[in-house]
């Protein structure tokens, strides 16, 4: 379930080491750090958790300019976060993960703390959060007066001991095979393609596998917040963000201070990851179709149709045209649908999708080249982008158990891909390596309330295609003394960055305070995009 960017590809329990952290917690730790071990009993990943936690807070973060190729002048300050890779035994291997922040603008007295962000994937890098309070974005201008604004690099992310699966070059090269299989030997062709690229991953980063969990995450997120000298911890996560919050205040309720989840992964242990993506599929086509009446609203500007049918029928007959030739000899469908699915991700890309396919249908190709095509000289993008495909898959294959029979995938995505054929198969084909997956896959975490968890404010648009609105549903009856905003008629995916008073105006008024409505609010949607 990629939910931040383009689909561009188509635990061994040491005894000894529990025995050394308990010790040592007992030791330096006078009071001991709540946490997942309240409420799970003191495991051994629970001890670590607190053992790392503990030696985080003492050591703090040495804040420094940030290196010069990262990309962030001053005033955003960098540094890193030392934690292990396999809590179990939190005196083995460790590795650092890259932080950094701009603070609070306002007065000590305004000061709040820090405000940590998480915007997705999972293989998202929070990195660029604090430049909202450099931009001055006018949405966060009240909350940067209370906090810092603190972004990281997840556990294989960018500078956080990043993994990868193959040769970043050959990751991007297109043109790609056509997702939509035509035959038997197309979808051996794929299932081929999938398994080598599990095997690739193991080679390449094989030692990082089993522990590229979304609790190992939580776990790490909450190092940070020790580390940031934070006794509770403030969160905004957006997407997968939602998933690796909710977790979090699984594993350490009494920790939360205030939590944002916005755009949310459907938590249930069945969901996670498998059925998600089934899901997916059908909630993208609907967004799908929302795109193409409003692309047929505006026919006098893109020219492509006065009714749905009419623009999908354009669509339908640009990807044939792609498969026999591929556009500008790079762009064939999975390129294609690579750049297209961007507009039911964000209303923000409907002008520039619409545009560059009127274009092309008016008889210039080359503007949909160049929007869909890769750049091969962007090595440092190309590098960033193989990595973050990495990251996805690690995570979503080792966070829990999926199908190893391809005739269950084979009979779940036909029978989707019949009624929603946007995106079914290349999904599926981005999800198949966990399939085979070389290293263990874990049982995912029993999302639920625990009695000192917060208040947590959910909000959703109900017409996402990314992250399902069923989803921000469920984790509000799991959260139960959450409060959740619905953006009813909307659908773009990431809502608290979007202008809507009704929204923003909430989400100010619960950092800045922590009150919330005494019942859940439904929204108007945002303004629609004018051509």
């Amino acid at each position: 379930m990629r939910d931040n960017r383009p689909k561009s590809r188509l635990l061994a329990l040491g005894s000894a080491g529990a025995l050394v952290t308990a010790t040592l917690i007992a030791g330096t730790v006078s009071a001991p750090v709540a946490g997942a071990a309240t409420s799970h009993g003191r495991d051994a990943e629970a001890l670590g958790a607190d053992l790392a936690a503990a030696r985080a807070a003492r050591a703090g973060i040495d804040w420094r300019d940030c290196p010069a190729d990262w990309g962030f002048a001053k005033p955003v300050q960098c540094g890193w976060v030392t934690v292990p890779v396999d809590y179990a035994k939190p005196n083995g291997k460790k590795i650092k993960l890259a932080v950094d922040r701009v603070t609070s603008t306002g007065t000590r007295k305004e000061r709040q703390g820090a405000l940590v962000y998480n915007p997705g994937g999972p293989g998202g890098s929070g990195m660029r959060f604090p430049l909202r309070i450099v931009n001055k974005a006018p949405l966060w201008v009240n909350t940067a007066k209370a906090y810092d604004f603190v972004g990281f690099d997840p556990r294989g992310v960018g500078h956080s001991a990043p993994i990868s699966c193959i040769d970043p070059q050959e990751f991007v090269k297109a043109p790609k095979a056509d997702p939509v299989p035509s035959s038997e030997a197309d979808k051996r062709a794929q299932r081929k393609l999938a398994a080598e690229y599990a095997d690739g991953c193991a080679e390449r980063s094989g030692d990082m596998l089993p522990h590229m969990t979304t609790p190992n995450t939580a776990r790490d997120l909450d190092v940070i917040r020790a580390a940031l000298g934070e006794r509770k911890l403030n969160y905004l996560g957006v997407s997968y963000g939602t998933y690796l919050g909710a977790v979090y205040g699984t594993l350490f309720p009494d920790h939360v201070r205030r939590m944002i989840v916005d755009s949310v992964v459907g938590p249930s242990r069945e969901n996670i990851w498998y059925q998600a993506n089934l899901n997916q599929d059908i909630a993208f086509e609907r967004r799908w179709e929302d795109w193409q009446y409003w692309v047929a609203a505006n026919d006098a500007t893109f020219h492509l149709g006065t009714t749905r049918g009419a623009v999908q029928d354009k669509w339908l007959k640009l990807r044939d045209t792609a498969a026999k030739h591929p556009l500008g000899g790079v762009v064939g469908p999975a390129e294609l649908i690579s750049f297209f699915q961007s507009a039911p991700y964000y209303d923000s890309s409907w002008v520039p999708v619409a545009t560059a396919f009127s274009k092309y249908v008016a008889g210039d190709s080359q503007a949909l080249v160049d929007a869909a095509a890769p750049d091969m000289s962007d090595t440092a993008g190309n590098i960033s982008a193989e990595n973050g495909n990495a990251v996805y898959t690690a995570v979503e294959c080792a966070d829990a158990k999926w199908p190893t029979d391809w005739r269950t995938w084979d009979r779940d995505n036909t029978r989707l891909d019949k009624q929603y054929p946007f995106l079914t198969w290349a999904n599926a084909w981005m999800n198949l390596p966990c399939a085979t997956w070389p290293a263990k896959q874990h049982t995912p975490v029993e999302v639920k309330s625990h009695r000192d968890l917060p208040p947590v404010l959910i909000v959703q648009s109900t017409r996402d295609a990314a992250t399902p609105y069923e989803g921000a549903v469920d984790l509000h009856k799991r959260f139960r003394n959450s409060r959740m905003i619905t953006e009813e008629g909307a659908g773009s995916h990431g809502v608290t960055n979007l202008v809507n008073p009704c929204v923003n105006e909430r989400v100010d008024t619960y950092l800045l305070t922590g009150r919330l409505d005494r019942s859940d609010v439904s929204c108007a949607p945002h303004a629609t995009p004018k051509p």
